[in-house]
């Protein structure tokens, strides 16, 4: 398997506060890698440096993805090159529907024009496999929908773009039962469609059940204290973050 992405030393801030303190981490095309870490350990800030969002500054460090240097590159460029990031708490868009967020977003990734009917009936697979009711295509992007359902369309957004890493930041958060079973099928759809890469960050094992891990890093205190495999993942269910503090 050839390298998808490779951080070198990554150090990042927000506000003059350093975050991560020389993050260093690759993952080969095809490979679910999982991040776990207590409360505020830099979980997230690394999901969202690694999509670049202008929150946080790289003070020191490297990006590479596909052996290209993507330290510098704005969030659209990365989205270009095949890195989609699920947000923690997805933000609401009144004036436009899902589905024309949606199809917007695969013209410009893919560099594309589809046509409307031919979108649709893409659109509409995606949704068959999330359980989701068709006429959430022609309403305004999140507005009203509760947490389940603003994950769901996240993981709608996934298996429309099928990007080449998607990094998953506590998809399943606040999530009941049937929820995460649903958004499990998602990403595992997705990994059977593309073959894509994973970046996972989670509390919750349980949307882990139907996947393959590849490896585990666990993250405390803006830096990696711990690797492994799946095994990693019971140790911290048995026995929490204490020993990695």
């Amino acid at each position: 398997m050839s390298e998808l992405l490779t951080i070198t030393g990554l150090h990042t801030a927000a506000d003059g506060k350093e975050i991560l303190h020389g993050v260093s981490l690759s993952i080969n095309e095809g490979e679910t890698h999982i991040i776990m870490g207590p409360n505020g350990a830099g979980k997230s800030t690394l999901g969202s440096a690694i999509m670049g969002s202008p929150e946080y500054t790289v003070t020191e460090g490297r990006i590479e993805f596909l052996g290209e240097d993507i330290t510098g590159e704005t969030p659209d460029k990365r989205a270009k090159r095949g890195i989609f990031l699920s947000f923690q708490n997805p933000v609401e868009i009144p004036g436009i529907t899902l589905s024309s967020f949606l199809r917007s977003a695969y013209e410009q990734v893919t560099g594309e024009r589809i046509k409307l009917f031919a979108f649709r009936k893409k659109l509409k697979e995606a949704m068959d496999v999330l359980n989701m009711d068709p006429a959430y295509a022609d309403r305004e992007l999140n507005v009203g929908f509760s947490g389940g359902e603003k994950k769901k369309s996240e993981i709608l957004q996934l298996l429309v773009l099928k990007p080449k890493l998607a990094i998953l930041d506590e998809t399943d958060s606040g999530l009941d039962v049937d929820a995460v079973k649903t958004v499990s099928a998602g990403i595992r759809a997705y990994r059977e469609q593309t073959g894509g890469s994973l970046l996972i960050i989670t509390h919750n094992t349980k949307i882990l059940e139907s996947l393959t891990v590849d490896r585990t890093h666990i993250i405390a205190d803006g830096q990696i204290v711990s690797e492994g495999g799946a095994e990693l993942v019971d140790e911290v269910n048995a026995n929490g973050f204490e020993k990695f503090i």
